[in-house]
């Protein structure tokens, strides 16, 4: 479990805060019919406003969670409750907790503490139901303003790890494609009479050495530039040993 103390007083009059620039992390909040009609009305100005002051769509839909935020590809679940003192039925609130667990990969819930007696019945009531610790995560704060805060951060956050490992993984993938050509082109120009240009040829055309060493003479000359006498050392380069292992002099 979380915790995290109040950062601001909740006005009406101030504009909700906004998150730091988190890039292309933008996405949707997918809020529960039943959960909004249970809140207060100024919750969920506060809600709209600052989702829209992080460009971020709301859809009102009949969902099993409280919320579902999708940013940058990364789906998230959350249960999130604003008052424990409404929280009458304790032991369905935990029930529900464990049914959604095993539907959802990626579910927190964000529950609204705002006295030292709320908290120590929170405590209680988590033991007494034998909730596996972190599984999923519990996110206490002290008002509901920030706890929704909390859940924005928290997926824009996820949406941009997402990002950062594709950006890294086609970095990775294009460096590789890169040390494959390169290799290619190496050992391709290290047949006599095969020089880069030649090379480059067959890789847009054939693709791999492998490939370039089983392809016919009459493909070679279809589907590259390279005239019939380089075609001709090409192929007896990769099909006759004694050729490629013969002595050379330049």
């Amino acid at each position: 479990m979380a915790t995290s103390g109040s950062s601001h007083s909740p006005s009406t009059d101030q504009p909700p805060p906004s998150l730091p620039n988190l890039g292309n992390a933008a996405g949707v909040c997918i809020m529960s019919n039943a959960w909004k009609d249970e809140q207060h009305p100024s919750l969920i100005s506060f809600i709209s406003s600052y989702l829209g002051s992080n460009s971020l769509r709301l859809n009102f839909v009949s969902i099993s969670p409280d919320l579902i935020f999708n940013c940058g590809g990364v789906s998230i679940a959350f249960v999130f409750v604003t008052k424990w003192d409404d929280c009458c039925d304790v032991g369905s609130f935990f029930n529900r907790v464990k049914r959604l667990k095993t539907q959802f990969a990626r579910l927190y819930v964000v529950a609204t503490l705002s006295t030292k007696e709320q908290n120590d019945s929170f405590i209680r009531s988590y033991f007494q139901y034998e909730m596996e610790f972190g599984k999923p995560a519990f996110v206490l704060v002290t008002d509901a303003e920030m706890g929704f805060e909390k859940i924005v951060k928290f997926s824009q956050s996820r949406g941009m790890c997402k990002q950062q490992k594709v950006a890294s993984k086609v970095k990775v993938e294009r460096k590789r494609a890169v040390q494959d050509t390169d290799t290619f082109i190496r050992v391709l120009t290290s047949i006599p009479n095969i020089d880069k240009h030649d090379a480059n040829s067959l890789y847009q055309a054939i693709g791999s050495i492998d490939a370039t060493a089983k392809t016919s003479k009459e493909d070679i000359l279809a589907n590259t530039d390279l005239s019939a006498d380089k075609t001709d050392i090409l192929c007896r380069f990769f099909q006759d040993p004694e050729f490629y292992l013969s002595p050379r002099f330049n």
